[in-house]
């Protein structure tokens, strides 16, 4: 039987909504051999200034400016005359393709979300005429990255509460998550993260608290101060039948650069005075110490390098100090991290640097130098469920994929637990 042609053939995109109403990039790679792929770009709402740029259009009169047409109409003219006739097999050559042709160092001039669908679904292209799973074909894609056997599906850590530009605006820390113990199987922590997710339900309605959730599918309560969500989670996790600390563990994305000062410090409701840099990392040990927090991110700005290394001395072997907006998913960010000792962790988000193999690349700096990583979904997403084989192809540690429920975070919770059963398995369905 003749080998079926793995080249590109064709590119079809097209403008698609996020799951906050906003346009997106989705894109259909064709093969020779008639296999295909589609992939679609997620879209941040709090947004690091060192990730990789979208290209907007900026139209008033469409989505209040939000369209993506230009992002769309690249994908179809330079991008296609670029890549048409490549192998799609070879991701780093494509991806390089695509790098070299933006040319810039943000991706600023075709944009990320243009890029990042067309290197996303090549690569789905490229699995369904291997005939292989996606995460499989992805941790072949990875090897020689880093030499990685799939033996597992990376922890969840759900977002119970959402605060900051998430919620209501009320609360100053962005997302309050529990975290389940890594030595419980997916399909056991997905099952805990529901019972405490409803368990913090009945608790809002019991005391007459506003119940409607934010763009990450958490709940979005009218609380007072941070330490309030936090009681409700713990209450939520005692009532039940597991054990705070042992069963379960709190994680905390503070955003902090949404609530930094201009003069310097920091801003929360919990204290009645601005706090110094000092002082608010005294304030975050003492966190640690009530709650015993497994997870902190973003938990200073994003410029305040020396205070990461601060906090991260401090706290750093208890708990994972996770880098978003400080490493942007970026090499040269994560390199300086680790030569610092800034963070123990990292938040990886394709959208962030753009494309499949710069992704890939990220995650064997973090892995050689033993920092945990977190594939992260964002706030603006879709029903691709790419980042969940995505995860499990380069075994990450953490998942983060919102809160269990909502349909574009269920599509990801739901095609890791297929995925667990393949894995359990060792069938391919």
């Amino acid at each position: 039987m003749a080998q079926l042609s793995t080249k590109i053939h064709s590119l079809i995109a097209r403008e698609i909504l996020d799951s906050r109403g906003d346009p997106t990039v989705e894109t259909m790679v064709i093969l020779e051999s008639g296999y295909r792929g589609v992939a679609s770009v997620p879209a941040g709402t709090s947004l690091g200034k060192y990730e990789s740029v979208e290209l907007r259009d900026h139209d008033e009169k469409r989505y209040g400016g939000m369209g993506v047409l230009k992002a769309v109409s690249n994908v179809h003219g330079a991008i296609a005359s670029k890549i048409k006739g490549m192998d799609a097999l070879d991701q780093g050559g494509i991806d390089k393709v695509l790098i070299d042709l933006d040319g810039s160092k943000d991706k600023h001039v075709l944009g990320s979300n243009s890029i990042l669908s067309v290197s996303l679904a090549t690569a789905a292209a490229a699995a369904n005429a291997s005939r292989m799973p996606l995460y499989r074909y992805i941790n072949q894609v990875f090897k020689p990255f880093s030499d990685t056997q799939m033996t597992r599906i990376p922890t969840p850590t759900f977002n119970i509460i959402n605060g900051g530009k998430h919620g209501a605006g009320n609360l100053d820390f962005q997302e309050f998550h529990i975290v389940p113990a890594s030595n419980k199987s997916f399909s056991v922590a997905l099952e805990m993260g529901v019972a405490v997710y409803k368990g913090v339900k009945e608790i809002l309605k019991y005391r007459n608290a506003v119940y409607s959730v934010g763009y990450e599918g958490g709940f979005a309560p009218n609380l007072f101060t941070n330490m309030d969500a936090l009681e409700i989670l713990a209450e939520a996790i005692t009532s039940g039948p597991y054990t705070f600390g042992v069963d379960i563990f709190f994680g905390l994305d503070l955003a902090a650069s949404t609530f930094r000062l201009e003069r310097g410090g920091y801003k929360i409701k919990d204290k009645a005075g601005a706090l110094s840099s000092a002082d608010f990392i005294r304030y975050l040990v003492e966190l640690h110490k009530k709650y015993r927090l497994l997870i902190l991110e973003d938990p200073l700005d994003e410029d305040d390098w020396g205070n990461w290394v601060a906090l991260s001395k401090e706290i750093g072997k208890d708990v994972l100090v996770v880098g978003d907006d400080l490493l942007a998913t970026n090499p040269e960010r994560l390199n300086r991290a680790i030569k610092e000792g800034a963070c123990s962790a990292i938040l990886v988000k394709p959208n962030q640097i753009g494309s499949l193999s710069e992704f890939l690349g990220v995650i064997a700096i973090a892995k050689q130098a033993g920092i945990k990583t977190i594939v992260s979904h964002r706030s603006g997403e879709t029903n691709d469920s790419f980042i969940a084989d995505l995860a499990v192809g380069v075994q990450s540690d953490y998942v983060k994929f919102g809160a269990p429920a909502r349909g574009e975070r269920v599509a990801k919770y739901n095609r890791l637990l297929q995925i667990e059963t393949e894995l359990a398995s060792g069938k391919s369905f």
